[in-house]
């Protein structure tokens, strides 16, 4: 028995043993005591996360995947939840903190990413496969042009470091671009020192005219025609660092104060 990839669900299974042992070492394993994997597939991953000393669970839309782990990897007892990750909310099936680890599927990569910020206070660690181009993204620095919203949104609250490079031949099938394995450990700070819905929102607002100054790109946000004058607003987007959009975000909620 085994599981045809279906493409409606973005599924490659990773078919290279090493690179699976690597990905399941990728985890420190500090922290935490239980560990989450997403997309297990046929649980080529799954097996190496099983041989930690952490309690590894699935969460798996593909029920065809479901009935193969229940067959073949008896130790993923009532450990397996069989839905979709984007609509799960952590806290029903954990009290603790939970890692989160995948070969993720690249349609949905970037969605997941954001998932596991918006329920960072569970998430200490996060690792897994991305799209080569989608996880250099994450872990960009300012001033290049592959610096973007991932980029912000995800250091805001995670250290990011890319791993390794992963070849398309060693999938079944295989996807048409390379991948790369990054890890993510929560910064010990989860708060940031600003509105944190409004600074999603200027993080959003200003890439989406990336190739404009901020002064330009933010017109939406109703700036007042003092605070535009400040210097930030001469610079691109791609040009702050977490703490400039933190700074900017704090400088635009008290432009929006009422004056007394």
């Amino acid at each position: 028995m085994s599981v045809r990839p279906k493409k409606h669900l973005g599924q490659h299974f990773l078919t290279d043993q090493g690179i699976a042992q690597d990905i399941a070492a990728s985890l420190s394993g500090t922290g935490y005591s239980q560990v989450l994997e997403i997309g297990p597939g046929m649980g080529v991953l799954t097996q190496y996360l099983l041989q930690k000393s952490f309690t590894t669970h699935v969460v798996e839309i593909d029920t065809e995947s479901v009935a193969y782990l229940t067959a073949h990897l008896p130790k993923l007892e009532n450990r397996i939840i069989e839905g979709d990750f984007l609509k799960l909310q952590l806290s029903d099936y954990f009290a603790d903190q939970v890692a989160i680890i995948g070969n993720f599927p690249y349609n949905i990569s970037s969605q997941i990413l954001f998932r596991v910020i918006e329920q960072r206070a569970l998430v200490p660690e996060f690792a897994g496969m991305f799209q080569k181009e989608v996880a250099e993204r994450i872990c960009e620095k300012p001033g290049s042009k592959a610096y973007g919203i991932l980029s912000v949104l995800t250091q805001a609250f995670y250290e990011t470091e890319y791993l390794f490079n992963v070849s398309r031949f060693v999938f079944d099938p295989p996807p048409k671009v390379a991948s790369g394995v990054i890890r993510l450990v929560r910064k010990k700070e989860q708060q940031l020192p600003c509105d944190t819905a409004l600074f999603f929102r200027v993080v959003k607002t200003a890439f989406q005219q990336r190739r404009k100054t901020l002064r330009n790109s933010l017109k939406s946000l109703g700036l007042s025609s003092n605070l535009k004058e400040d210097s930030i607003f001469d610079e691109r987007p791609e040009r702050l660092s977490v703490s400039d959009f933190v700074q900017l975000t704090q400088k635009i909620a008290d432009d929006s104060l009422p004056t007394q």
